[in-house]
């Protein structure tokens, strides 16, 4: 009775953990799956901010909705916010990519049709994975022989430091903001005075003007 007592609470307990680990895996990392549609002509891009020294994996697929058996080929190029090309392919109808982000800002993912056979509306699925979202649990648990409570435990060690990780580039970027903030302020401050020293100045010399031009006329 005693056993069954424990392994009942052993495993409300994993439940217990497993919860907690989904819900900060929510707030560390991003995953999904993203479905967009191309055109014949032009390019359609996605893009998402990401923090410096995240690993990004992913995956794309191009059909066509009506005919599952054919599959167009498209092209596909990943950008980091300073224009520089982590990712590159042309005529291919899926193909996966990762890298370790280097930059802080906006990657951007762009893709076009290359041969659509058909003429139909080109379908693609984007599967987008950041940061903790992009770890092999089971490739850790073989690797470190754990199991159970210890594999959640684990799992939300991870998820914490993100979450940390996360936590110091928000208020990096606050700073940041903050500075840019204050020296508009400073700015537009000096302008509003330069703006009325020069109002002030204006004033000045139309009234020394009208009173030079009245005084010549012997008005006043």
């Amino acid at each position: 009775m005693a056993m069954r007592t424990a392994e009942a609470s052993s495993a409300a307990l994993v439940r217990v953990v497993a919860m907690v680990a989904a819900v900060a895996m929510m707030a560390a990392g991003r995953a999904g799956a993203v479905w967009v549609k191309l055109p014949n002509s032009g390019t359609k891009c996605v893009s998402e901010e990401i923090n410096a020294h995240v690993v990004v994996m992913g995956e794309y697929s191009a059909f066509y909705e009506e005919d599952m058996k054919d599959t167009p080929t498209i092209s596909s190029k990943i950008t980091s916010p300073y224009g520089n090309t982590l990712h590159h392919k042309e005529n291919v109808s899926s193909d996966t990519f990762a890298f370790t982000t280097t930059e802080s800002g906006n990657y951007l993912g762009c893709f076009w049709v290359d041969s659509n056979p058909h003429g139909s509306e080109v379908s693609l699925n984007i599967d987008w994975k950041t940061g903790i979202a992009t770890k092999d649990w089971e490739t850790v648990a073989k690797k470190e022989k754990i199991e159970g409570v210890e594999l959640e435990l684990t799992k939300l060690e991870g998820l914490v430091e993100a979450i940390r990780e996360n936590l110091e580039y928000l208020k990096t970027r606050e700073a940041e903001m903050r500075e840019v903030s204050e020296k508009t302020n400073a700015w537009v401050a000096w302008f509003s005075i330069m703006a009325l020293a020069a109002c002030i100045c204006t004033s000045l010399l139309q009234l020394w003007y009208l009173q030079t031009y009245f005084r010549k006329k012997k008005l006043i």
